[in-house]
């Protein structure tokens, strides 16, 4: 019996941190395990936000690092540029034809960028292009060109699942047919927030996070920056309201998490002692990825190979699908 398949697109807009592997790196990988997984770059999305070119490429290089790094296996799973499979970009033209206007108006970021717009007294579609507009078909091509049966989301993306559903539905019923899989979301439910450097949610828009293969040196000095209260190393702490113990759970055992809440609650630790201890389970962790990733980064040529042999195992998939959508439309 054939595994289900999963699908999971990453935008290369920036060096990944902490937060994007423990509350989404991780968890996807481990799909693997269970699904037929393939995961794309996704690299035309990022056009809408990245116009330099050199960026835009060294962040493809950097995601894919950063996933190869983290235990993506190209010989268990598919890993490939967006751009690589020109199949993406048929199926979305077709899907313009089935994609309703007013459908894309309900966009979620489409909806925020005129809100904003609106907030500052500007035209309601000042800056906005059409690949931020037609995003979501996108998407979705991206999702029904593989038959994919389900998609990790965090509960902020979940209309974009709906959005294809909704799409590969009218296509469906205007042929009279099962011609497109419908997926399905999955969702998270027990993902926690990763917390940042401030003690708010780890976010690049809040500039807090802890990128995820700074050298040992420089991992240590971010560690130590960690905001904390002013209590005094006799004083006894709360682990539970403390982002130092908070990401320090993240990364051990629970034997380990114990040991340390106990010296929290006990008193005679200071914030270094507890931010030391932080650092070391992140290095025993991070230290083996941060040597793959380097490795690759210095020797791009490897990820080229890789991505390339991901598209073309993408592209014999998705040639077919295509194939077959052509003669439902009556154009082969």
């Amino acid at each position: 019996m054939n595994k289900k398949i999963s699908l999971t697109g990453i935008k290369p807009t920036g060096t990944p941190h902490i937060g994007n592997y423990l509350g989404a790196i991780k968890p996807a990988l481990e799909l693997a395990t269970q699904y037929d997984a393939r995961y794309f770059i996704a690299d035309y999305h990022a056009l809408n936000s990245i116009r330099d070119p050199q960026e835009l490429k060294n962040n493809v290089y950097e995601v894919a690092a950063t996933w190869l790094a983290c235990g993506l296996d190209p010989d268990k799973a598919i890993i490939y540029r967006q751009s690589s499979v020109p199949e993406t970009f048929e199926l979305s033209t077709m899907l313009m034809a089935f994609t309703a206007k007013g459908l894309m108006n309900r966009a979620h970021s489409y909806k925020a960028n005129v809100a904003e717009n609106e907030k500052k007294g500007k035209d309601p579609d000042f800056a906005l292009n059409m690949g931020l507009y037609t995003y979501p078909v996108l998407m979705a091509a991206d999702i029904l060109l593989f038959d994919t049966d389900i998609v990790p989301v965090g509960k902020d993306q979940k209309q974009h699942i709906e959005m294809a559903v909704d799409i590969a539905q009218v296509f469906n019923h205007n042929y009279k047919g099962d011609f497109i899989k419908i997926p399905e979301p999955s969702i998270g439910e027990d993902v926690q927030t990763i917390i940042g450097m401030d003690g708010r949610k780890m976010s690049k828009s809040y500039n807090n996070t802890i990128p995820m293969f700074l050298n040992s040196k420089k991992l240590k000095k971010t560690i130590m920056k960690i905001k904390t209260n002013s209590q005094a190393i006799e004083e006894a702490k709360d682990p539970e309201k403390c982002t130092v113990f908070s990401l320090y759970s993240l990364f051990t055992s629970e034997e380990k998490q114990e040991a340390l809440k106990q010296r929290y609650v006990s008193g005679g630790m200071g914030w270094g002692d507890a931010k030391q201890e932080l650092y070391e389970a992140m290095e025993e962790i991070i230290a083996p990825k941060r040597e793959i990733y380097n490795e690759l980064m210095e020797d791009k040529q490897k990820i080229d190979i890789i991505l390339d042999k991901g598209a073309e195992k993408a592209r014999n998939i998705a040639s077919k699908k295509i194939k077959d959508l052509r003669k439902v439309i009556g154009i082969d």
